[in-house]
């Protein structure tokens, strides 16, 4: 457990000190200036310091809750992902944020194109998905991050993905929706992943081309606390772009790659393997991933520089009933939420051009 931290207050008076600070000779992204480079933005080891484990468990705690209480799973459809809807709404709206929940189709069909689909079929329900803009930075540079809120009809889905989802909600507690970013940071929770992306991929067809071309980036966070979990980040590798991502996503796991070698640990670079992410590199928009891993083996190698089991698989919890707050990872977690809050703050604080 972390021992006591800045609360979002002081965050808030260290970002504004660094606007102020900038302001003498730095711009606003389209307004001709330019900046300090983002690692020197004291948001950065802010953030990453500021959030716990404690705080996201107590998201885990009310996911646990709302399968428990709606047979055993948060399926998109069933009441169990209506209540997580609501409860993901209610922290957001708490923490001061502009929350939406944009609607969707679900197809009726057998979708699943992704690794973590479980072939399951919708019943052509309206579902929605979730979205949080912050108040502070610029609205047409959009830094944007996002989870899937949905699990199998197998079980509740505290590690996939609940773990994304306490942390995506932990970051934004932290970093507060009046904090004075260059960027506007964007949330987003998407529903019928286990589908084949649906809730990510309907966002994405909804938004015009204009609205595309501001989200300048998107990083998605599916599974980081299995209990044998590895450290994996996505972008720029594999043969093809639906494996790498767009230019630019090379350079998103190279940050959160660097950010997790802050907490201590070192990462391995793996192709996307078609989450929530696909939809946004369909459309061109930079990508990257945090993944530690569901159904494969941990090799001999990653057990030597992450420790864990060798010749075990990532999760053994991973789509069965097993995978509620016993199977979290708290030491993973942690890694991982320190090193997306720090990446988020990288991007949400920078003028980098991530290339289009």
């Amino acid at each position: 457990m972390l021992s006591a931290v800045p609360v979002r207050g002081e965050l808030a008076l260290v970002v504004i000190a660094f606007v102020l600070l900038s302001g003498c000779g730095a711009k606003l992204p389209g307004s001709g200036g330019s900046t300090a480079p983002a690692a020197d933005s004291p948001l950065v080891g802010k953030l990453a310091s500021a959030v716990t484990d404690t705080g996201a468990f107590t998201h885990l705690q009310a996911l646990q809750q709302i399968a428990d209480q709606h047979g055993g799973n948060r399926a998109a459809p069933s009441p169990g992902y209506d209540a997580s809807v609501e409860y993901v709404v209610g922290a957001l709206r708490k923490a001061g944020y502009d929350v939406s929940t944009p609607t969707y189709e679900a197809s009726g069909e057998d979708s699943d194109s992704g690794s973590h689909g479980d072939g399951t079929r919708s019943s052509g329900a309206t579902l929605r998905n979730v979205i949080a803009q912050s108040h502070g930075g610029d609205p047409d540079h959009v830094v944007m991050i996002g989870a899937h809120l949905d699990s199998v009809t197998k079980g509740p889905g505290i590690v996939d993905d609940g773990s994304g989802v306490a942390a995506l909600l932990e970051i934004a507690n932290q970093l507060g929706a009046t904090t004075q970013t260059r960027n506007t940071v964007r949330f987003a929770f998407f529903g019928s992943e286990e589908e084949g992306a649906l809730g990510s991929a309907a966002y994405v067809k909804s938004l015009s081309k204009a609205d595309r071309q501001k989200i300048l980036l998107y990083l998605n966070v599916d599974m980081v606390a299995s209990p044998n979990g590895g450290y994996l980040v996505q972008g720029g590798q594999g043969d093809d772009r639906s494996a790498t991502g767009p230019e630019g996503s090379a350079t998103i796991a190279k940050v959160l790659a660097d950010q997790l070698k802050q907490t201590g640990v070192t990462a391995e670079t793996i192709e996307f393997v078609g989450d929530d992410e696909a939809p946004f590199v369909k459309a061109g928009i930079p990508s990257g991933g945090a993944e530690n891993g569901d159904r494969k083996k941990k090799t001999e190698e990653q057990a030597s520089a992450w420790g864990g089991q060798a010749a075990e698989v990532y999760d053994r919890c991973y789509h069965s009933a097993c995978d509620r707050l016993e199977n979290i990872n708290r030491v993973v977690l942690t890694h991982y939420l320190r090193a997306i809050a720090g990446t988020l703050a990288h991007f949400a604080t920078s003028d980098e051009k991530l290339a289009r």
